[in-house]
């Protein structure tokens, strides 16, 4: 992982100096609370189906659990960062733990799927504070770039780890109770992170140079939020409704206003001459796209063995182990790997890695259970992955003078958090526009009893053939349950192919866009050891 300065200095401990007090305390409370933060984010994955079947929601209710929890993440990180530097990091750690104890704790008990959504969003909340916060402050608290590179790397293991251990907690839970039991294990999780916290650590804050960018903040939050809620609804509402064509026009007349703000800003969010730098805007890009790609594989996936086939939670985990156990067993692999080879060819061997893994998924056959279909597609979406998304923050830092590292790596952590918001949101409108155009077509053509034909229109015209999939057998409606199967089929096929070359088109604007282009920065340079830490100077994080 590449670490580089903050736009602040103020003297500290030298590379001769003592260790810091409270580095192994620290340490462990940092990597506490990003496990805490990994695992809200990636809990309800295994859990899609039963959502589906316990709080009776179709699909674009599923895609909201995601999406409330990533967009949260994303329209706040920035904010949250700033925050940790002016006030504290403890703070902000402590107070995003707190949140996500709560939105867990509404998760559990949630009644419906809008309470659930509630959950989520405060669970996004709480992990857009705790991913900033625990790096900052764990680079705070280390000697030199090496010290903290090793520092880093375990924190990284613990981000990894929340990944592909959440799913089998989901898994376990519903298998000897009710998924609810695994978000009460995250609110004892949370719990745990605020102690550590408040018992192992001391507070820290970088505040020079560091303002907030309130009327960006605004303008970006509402604007990014309509946009994805037509991006959303237009599947099922309607593409020309009137509430999903008004979100549309205002959600970028939002977004409009807020390039506007961020040209005119003193400390903006969103640094616009960051751009100039064709390398820089090439990065960014493909961060978008190939972000997109793999968290929307992962919604696929998650839609496919659960509310398309209704496989058993502790099975749907199974392929989730590949997609994101790679990221953190390769972790010392890549580690090297950036070190020898230049990371903009990692980049692209990744993404077209995780294209080829998406286009062998579209073969998958929805009829089939048998999980061996997943292994060798799964496999190389979870490699390609793990060698992208340490590449993705290096390609970009290397690209631009070191005194603009801090911001360029902010900047580009946000676009990838950005495109990990935008996966499953493309991938469900895709998925289930296609599968609800298909069901109506086979309905037509389908020789049923007129009872069963109008309640399975009735149904679908609610919810979507997901619903119709969903009826258990005899129900008014249940003889179009195999229509309705295929057609989801389609579409997550559909879904799968957009994500294919979605990464293709990554890694082919990665390799062209970089010819030419000499690294600005040499991966190996050391910051001063006489230099503090803000948030605006790491690579964030590298998980969704």
């Amino acid at each position: 992982m590449t670490l580089n300065n903050g736009t602040t200095t103020s003297h500290g401990p030298t590379a001769g100096a003592a260790r810091m007090p409270g580095y192994a305390g620290t340490l462990a409370a940092t990597s506490c609370a990003v496990f805490v933060a990994q695992v809200a984010n990636a809990l309800p994955a295994s859990l899609n189906g039963l959502f589906q079947q316990d709080l009776n929601t179709h699909g674009s209710q599923l895609t909201w659990i995601t999406a409330a929890f990533m967009i949260a993440v994303v329209c706040f990180e920035f904010t949250f960062g700033v925050l940790g530097d002016l006030f504290g990091r403890k703070k902000l750690i402590t107070a995003g733990a707190a949140l996500v104890a709560v939105g867990s704790a509404v998760a559990a008990v949630a009644p419906s799927v809008q309470v659930l959504w509630v959950g989520a969003a405060l669970n996004g909340l709480g992990a857009g504070a705790l991913f900033p916060g625990s790096l900052t402050m764990l680079a705070s608290v280390t000697r030199n770039a090496r010290e903290r590179a090793r520092a880093i790397a375990l924190w990284s293991g613990f981000l990894s780890a929340g990944a592909a251990l959440s799913p089998l907690l989901g898994g376990v839970f519903a298998e000897v109770g009710s998924w609810r039991g695994s978000f009460w294990v995250l609110v004892a999780l949370a719990v745990l992170s605020v102690v550590l916290t408040l018992s192992l650590t001391s507070e820290s804050r970088s505040p020079a140079g560091r303002e907030l960018d309130i009327p960006g903040q605004i303008t970006f939050a509402i604007g990014l939020v309509l946009v994805l809620y037509a991006a959303v609804e237009g599947p099922e509402s309607g593409w020309t409704t009137l509430p999903v064509i008004l979100s549309a026009l205002i959600g970028v007349c939002f977004l409009a206003g807020f390039i506007l703000v961020e040209v005119g800003a003193k400390s903006p969010i969103f640094d616009l001459t960051l751009f100039r730098n064709r390398a820089f805007t090439v990065s960014s890009v493909v961060a978008v796209i190939g972000m997109l790609a793999f968290l929307g594989a992962c919604f696929a996936t998650s839609m496919w063995l659960g509310p398309v086939q209704h496989q058993d939670p502790l099975r749907v985990a199974i392929p989730f182990l590949l997609l994101q156990g790679p990221a953190f067993v390769l972790i010392p692999v890549v580690s090297r790997l950036l070190h020898r080879v230049a990371p903009t060819w990692l980049l692209t061997s990744g993404f077209a890695l995780m294209s080829i893994g998406c286009l062998l998924s579209t073969r998958l056959d929805v009829t089939d259970l048998d999980l061996t279909a997943f292994v060798v597609p799964h496999l190389m979406i979870g490699v390609g992955f793990a060698l992208c998304v340490s590449s993705v923050t290096a390609v970009a830092l290397d690209s631009v003078p070191p005194q603009l590292a801090g911001m360029a790596s902010a900047t580009t952590n946000m676009l990838r958090d950005l495109g990990f918001a935008l996966g499953p949101i493309v991938v469900g409108a895709v998925a289930l526009s296609r599968a609800g155009t298909a069901f109506s077509s086979n309905l037509q053509d389908a020789n049923l009893p007129a009872d069963q034909l109008g309640a399975a229109r009735g149904i679908a015209a609610e919810g979507g053939p997901i619903a119709v999939n969903s009826l258990p057998p005899g129900a008014p409606g249940s003889a179009a349950h195999d229509l309705a199967l295929n057609a989801l089929g389609t579409g997550f096929s559909n879904a799968f192919l957009i994500c294919g070359i979605a990464a293709a088109l990554a890694a082919v604007l990665t390799a062209v866009g970089m010819i030419g282009v000499r690294p600005l920065r040499s991966p190996d340079a050391e910051p001063p050891a006489d230099s503090s830490i803000s948030s605006a100077s790491l690579g964030v994080r590298a998980l969704p």
